[in-house]
C-alpha cells in the first residue's frame, strides 16, 4: 500500500504524488539544513574548545590540564541532551514534530550567539567559566531535542519503504556540514584577526548563529506536518507520557540505540575536538593546517554518508553498520600512527580518512534507530536512546582521551579506547531490530503490525 493510498484511508488531506514528492523534498531540506545550523552551534564550541577555552577560562592552569578542564566544561552540553531528548521528546510526540523543531532551533541558535559574549577569566575570574557552563548546557538542552525531529521530519514523509536509508542519510549530513562551517568559520576569523584571535577573532563566529537561525526559523515555518503524525492525532492515538510509555514498553531498544552509537560517538568527537589539544600541543602542529585537513575530511563526508545510507537500503542497516563499527576499531591504530609521523602530508591523510569509518555507521543510523520505535513514541524513543550515548560516550571522550594522554603519554592508549567503543556497537547492533524495506507506518504494537525477523522479506508495494 502506498503513502498516498495510506493517507487517504487515514482520513488525512490527500495530497496527488506531486505535492507529497514536493513535501518531501522540502521536509528532507528543512531537515538538513535544521541539523546543519544545530550542529554548527555545538560543533563550532567543539573546534574552539582544544583552542581557546583553556587559554582563556583556566589559565592559571597547566596547558594539558587547562585543556582538561575546559573539556569538563564542554562535556556539560553533553549531559543536557538527554534532558532536551525527553523534554522535546514528550512534546514532539504529543504536540508534532513541526513544533518541536521550531523551539530547539530557537533554544540551541540563541545559547550559541551567547557564548560569544562571555566575559574572559581576566575580566571576570571563574565566573566567565561558571556563565560558559550554563550555557553550554542550555546549548545541549536544544540540541538533545533537534536529531530526533529532523530525522522523523524526513522519514515520515517518505512514500516508499525502498529508500528510507538513503533518506534519512540527509539529515545525517548536518554533523559534517555544520562541522565543515565551523571549521571554514573558525578558519576565515583566526587568519583576519590574526594575533588578535583570543581577543575577538573567537567570538565572531559564535554570533554568526543568530543569522543562520534566521535563516533555519524561514525554512522551517514553512514545512507540514509529517503523515505519520497527523495519523497519529486522527486516530486518537496521542500518548500522555511518551517517554514513560517508551521506558515501559521498548525500554530494550532505548538502551540498545545508545550502546550501538558508542562506535561512532566516541571516535568522532576525538577525531574533531581532541586532535586540536593532540596536535598544537603534543605534535606541534600549526592550528590552520589542522583547520583544513578538517575541512577536507567534512567535504568527503558529503560523499560516504548518503552513500552508506545508500548501502543500508541494498544490504541492510545492521550489516552495513557492522562493518563501519569493526573498521572505526581498527582504524583508531592507524590514525594515531599516522599523525604521528608529523608529516603533514600523513598526518591529513589520517585525518581525512578518520571519518570513513565513521561515515558507515552514521549513514544508516538514524533510520536504524528511528524504525525500532512505534510511530506514537518514536520521537521520544530514539530521542532519548540517541542522546543517551551522548552521555556515557559522546561527551566523555575528549576528557577520556585528554586523560589517557596525560597518563600514559601515547595516542595508543585512546586507539585502545576507541577500539573498546566499537565491539560495544557491534553486539549491541547484533541485537537491534533491523526495519529495512519494512512498512512502519503502523503501531508496532497493534494487532496487524508485523515484526520484522528477517531484514531480506519483500518490502511493501
Amino acid at each position: 500500500m502506498s503513502e498516498f493510498t495510506q493517507s487517504a484511508s487515514a482520513g488525512l488531506p490527500a495530497l496527488t504524488p506531486e505535492e507529497h514528492r514536493r513535501q518531501l523534498l522540502r521536509a528532507i531540506i528543512a531537515s538538513t539544513i535544521g541539523t546543519t545550523i544545530e550542529w554548527y552551534d555545538f560543533l563550532l564550541y567543539s573546534v574552539v574548545t582544544g583552542l581557546v577555552f583553556g587559554k582563556l577560562f583556566f589559565p592559571h592552569s597547566d596547558p594539558l590540564v587547562g585543556v582538561l578542564e575546559a573539556f569538563a566544561v564542554y562535556t556539560v552540553g553533553f549531559i543536557a541532551r538527554p534532558i532536551g531528548a525527553v523534554i522535546f521528546g514528550h512534546y514532539g510526540d504529543r504536540l508534532g514534530r513541526k513544533v518541536a523543531l521550531i523551539a530547539t532551533l530557537m533554544i540551541t541558535g540563541l545559547a550559541t550567539a551567547a557564548v560569544g559574549l562571555v566575559p574572559t577569566y581576566d575580566q571576570i575570574g571563574i565566573w566567565g567559566a561558571v556563565v560558559l557552563t550554563i550555557i553550554r548546557f542550555i546549548q545541549g538542552i536544544g540540541v538533545g531535542g533537534e536529531w530526533g525531529g529532523s530525522v522523523l521530519l524526513s522519514m515520515e514523509w517518505a512514500r516508499t519503504t525502498k529508500h528510507r536509508g538513503f533518506i534519512t542519510s540527509w539529515p545525517q549530513l548536518g554533523g559534517p556540514a555544520g562541522l565543515l562551517l565551523a571549521n571554514v568559520a573558525v578558519f576565515v576569523f583566526s587568519w583576519i584577526s590574526g594575533d588578535r584571535f583570543l581577543v575577538w577573532g573567537w567570538r565572531v563566529p559564535f554570533l554568526l548563529s543568530l543569522v543562520m537561525v534566521a535563516i533555519g526559523l524561514y525554512i522551517r515555518l514553512g514545512i507540514l506536518e509529517t503523515p505519520a503524525f497527523q495519523r497519529i492525532l486522527n486516530e486518537n492515538r496521542v500518548e500522555r507520557a511518551p517517554v514513560r510509555e517508551v521506558m515501559k514498553r521498548q525500554w530494550r531498544e532505548v538502551v540498545l540505540s545508545a550502546l550501538l552509537r558508542m562506535a561512532e560517538q566516541a571516535p568522532a568527537y576525538i577525531y574533531l575536538a581532541f586532535v586540536y589539544a593532540y596536535g598544537t600541543q603534543v605534535l606541534h602542529l600549526p592550528r590552520d593546517f589542522l583547520l583544513s585537513s578538517l575541512i577536507i575530511a567534512g567535504l568527503v563526508s558529503f560523499i560516504t554518508i548518503p552513500l552508506a545510507g545508500h548501502l543500508a537500503d541494498l544490504y541492510g542497516r545492521k550489516r552495513v553498520y557492522i562493518i563501519g563499527s569493526v573498521l572505526t576499531g581498527i582504524y583508531g591504530f592507524i590514525y594515531f600512527a599516522l599523525l604521528n609521523t608529523v608529516i603533514p602530508f600523513w598526518v591529513t591523510v589520517g585525518i581525512v580518512l578518520s571519518f570513513v569509518p565513521h561515515d558507515l555507521i552514521y549513514g544508516p543510523q538514524a533510520a536504524l534507530i528511528a524504525e525500532s520505535f512505534t510511530p506514537r513514541l518514536r520521537y521520544s524513543g530514539s530521542s532519548v536512546g540517541y542522546q543517551l550515548s551522548s552521555v556515557i560516550s559522546g561527551g566523555p571522550a575528549p576528557l577520556i582521551a585528554t586523560a589517557l594522554l596525560a597518563w600514559t603519554g601515547s595516542g595508543y592508549a585512546i586507539a585502545v579506547y576507541i577500539a573498546f567503543c566499537a565491539m560495544v556497537s557491534i553486539v549491541a547492533t547484533a541485537l537491534m531490530p533491523d526495519y529495512t524495506n519494512r512498512d512502519i507506518s503502523q503501531e508496532h504494537d497493534a494487532p496487524t503490525a508485523v515484526m520484522p525477523t528477517d531484514p531480506g522479506l519483500a518490502p511493501e508495494g
